[in-house]
């Protein structure tokens, strides 16, 4: 250490003496130092205030700049060094000697810059006021081709720098994007990819870059599907397969990508992976086991990638798949469930596919997850369930193989997305199904349970969705005994609030069953539209120039329907409606025009 105190003071009045062979062993000396202890040497090096003298032997003349260019990297992979080393403005004279020749001054500068880089803020803005990226950019464009170990050395040490320089920083990431960096990268894995040092560094430079929306753009016009799918063939190690994963997840959200990877094989690794690991209880396998059915499911959410591993219901793919639904792994379980919501998003797959015995399967998966089950496989289950029934050819079908008691087995459930999916799936079972929504509209526990969830205000989706089955089970059963029933659980409230929603959908499927409601048990509802304030909220709608033609027309229907009630025609004729509606009779929509004539009609008679 007596040496290393010699060698900082005679560093300090180098600018007065700088003979070359009392200034190497100077620099031999801190580096032999740092080599022992780099952090208690960084730390005398930054009190002896050496770092300003370093700025000064930054210069491509000097045979000592490799030296003190490898001095910086050192120190600099301590994170308190990287500020000082800004504040005693190295980073100017570091970015002019990425312009030099010599291979071993680019190395060390490239290494310096790049731990500067690591993160700090400031070191970031700092290479890139001085313009550093762009010349590194260049660098690697004009290295790119070359495979001697030099080169591919410098390469490294280049894509490491520029990874540093960039990580968690979008606008930067940006810059590089815009600078084309990325066709380049690409090229440089393809040609590069026996050197496992070089290929992991552009691994890590495309997962920071994938994530930005721009960079996917970019990446669809190279063959980056084909080379990483390439690369993933040849791993073995766990961990470079998951480095592989962090690229390939951001990159399939892009639905161009999807198909290039489904294209180079992907699928088949993916499938071989869920083949090797699925009964390991290793913690890597499980993990790997995750990531690849994950993945999976990512690139069926693409509609042309989705179609070509469907085949028509006879894909291979598709056929693995559905042997995942009884597997014991809850991982497959769910991955299998979301592969088919994903294949069901088209009603020629979805017809396919019920008419070949999924739904019984979904239905025996469920069953297993009744009791104290697995949330999201419940949720992808019932997901799935809902996207089948969405055909009006599968409704009946689905509802003769008992779907609609195995939904109703999970209204226990305390968990919302569950609760949304089950309510999404007895909604679409019910569309146009009269007979089916009779039977649930008579279900006591199910209305009571509906009445409960529109409540629900922390959660938004389950409150619309509980409204929007209440509303559906009259619309499509036109069932006194439904009327009844929701009548009896207190229902209507629910309903009459749904017709003030913002959504023109809600507010309308909510009038036409209050006017169903109002034709058919117009007394027994009587009461509770009354305390509901429906009549108010009527002259509102129709009062409002921004209510929807069908809502005004709707409205209007529920009025004349209302006025066979005498304390609810009491209200319709002490709140002027007949000023509002005789203004609709000239409105541009025909439908609107004419039912205000008829309405007008109607209140001039009872009045």
């Amino acid at each position: 250490m007596d040496n290393l105190s010699d060698a900082l003071k005679k560093l300090k009045i180098t600018t007065t003496d700088s003979r070359a062979d009392s200034l190497e062993g100077c620099l031999d000396c801190l580096l032999q130092a740092l080599a022992q202890n780099n952090t208690e040497t960084s730390e005398k090096i930054q009190k002896s205030g050496v770092l300003q003298v370093f700025a000064s032997l930054l210069t491509p003349q000097s045979s000592c700049t490799a030296k003190v260019a490898n001095i910086i990297a050192e120190v600099a992979r301590n994170e308190f060094m990287r500020n000082p080393c800004v504040d005693a403005g190295l980073i100017p004279p570091l970015v002019q000697l990425l312009n030099c020749k010599d291979q071993e001054v680019l190395l060390q500068t490239g290494r310096a810059l790049g731990n500067i880089c690591y993160d700090s803020h400031e070191g970031r803005n700092a290479v890139d006021h001085a313009g550093g990226a762009h010349i590194v950019v260049d660098h690697i464009r004009s290295l790119c081709s070359k495979t001697d170990p030099a080169s591919e050395k410098l390469l490294t040490v280049f894509c490491g720098m520029l990874m540093n320089y960039s990580n968690e920083n979008d606008t930067l990431q940006s810059q590089l994007i815009n600078m084309g960096v990325i066709p380049t990268l690409v090229k440089l894995l393809g040609i590069h990819c026996q050197n496992a040092a070089l290929t992991e560094m552009c691994l890590v430079a495309f997962g920071n870059l994938a994530e930005l929306e721009s960079s996917k753009e970019q990446f669809a016009y190279t063959n980056i599907a084909e080379e990483l799918v390439k690369l993933f063939k040849k791993q073995i190690e766990h961990d470079k397969k998951e480095m592989i994963f962090e690229v390939l997840a951001p990159l399939a959200e892009n639905d161009v990508i999807k198909l290039q990877l489904v294209e180079a094989g992907l699928v088949e690794c993916l499938l071989e992976i869920v083949q090797k690991t699925v009964d390991s209880d290793k913690e890597d396998d499980i993990a790997e086991l995750k990531t690849a059915s994950d993945l999976m499911v990512l690139l069926l959410l693409g509609d042309e990638s989705m179609q070509k591993l469907f085949e028509g219901g006879k894909g291979s793919v598709f056929q693995r798949v559905l042997s995942w639904i009884p597997s014991n792994s809850h991982q497959l379980q769910l991955a299998g469930a979301l592969a088919i919501a994903n294949f069901a998003r088209n009603d020629g797959n979805c017809i396919h596919m019920v008419d070949n015995g999924i739904v019984q399967k979904l239905m025996a998966l469920l069953d297993r997850h009744v009791e104290d089950g697995n949330v999201t496989v419940q949720h992808a289950a019932l997901s799935a369930l809902r996207n089948l029934a969405i055909p009006v050819v599968n409704k009946a079908k689905m509802l003769s193989a008992g779907v609609a008691e195995a939904v109703l087995k999970f209204l226990r459930s305390e968990m919302p997305p569950v609760q949304f999916k089950l309510l999404g799936t007895l909604r679409m079972l019910i569309d146009a199904q009269a007979e089916a929504a009779e039977q649930l509209g008579k279900n006591v526990k199910l209305v009571e349970r509906l009445v409960e969830w529109c409540e629900a205000k922390d959660h938004a989706g389950v409150m619309g969705e509980s409204n929007r089955l209440l509303s559906a089970l009259i619309r499509h059963s036109k069932s006194k005994d439904v009327i009844r029933t929701i009548v009896q659980s207190g229902g209507i409230k629910h309903l009459v609030t749904m017709a003030t929603s913002e959504h023109v959908i809600m507010q309308n499927e909510a009038l036409v069953a209050l006017a169903l409601i109002a034709a058919l048990e117009l007394v027994t509802a009587e009461k509770d539209l009354e305390n509901a304030q429906l009549v108010q909220i009527l002259h509102r709608l129709l009062s409002d120039d921004r209510s929807a033609p069908e809502i005004k027309y709707n409205s209007m229907v529920l009025i004349c329907a209302l006025i066979g009630s005498e304390p609810l025609q009491k209200e319709v004729q002490s709140m002027a409606f007949l000023e509002v509606v005789s203004k609709l009779r000239s409105h541009e929509n025909k439908t609107v025009a004419q039912q205000a004539s008829l309405t007008e009609q109607r209140l001039a008679v009872e009045s």
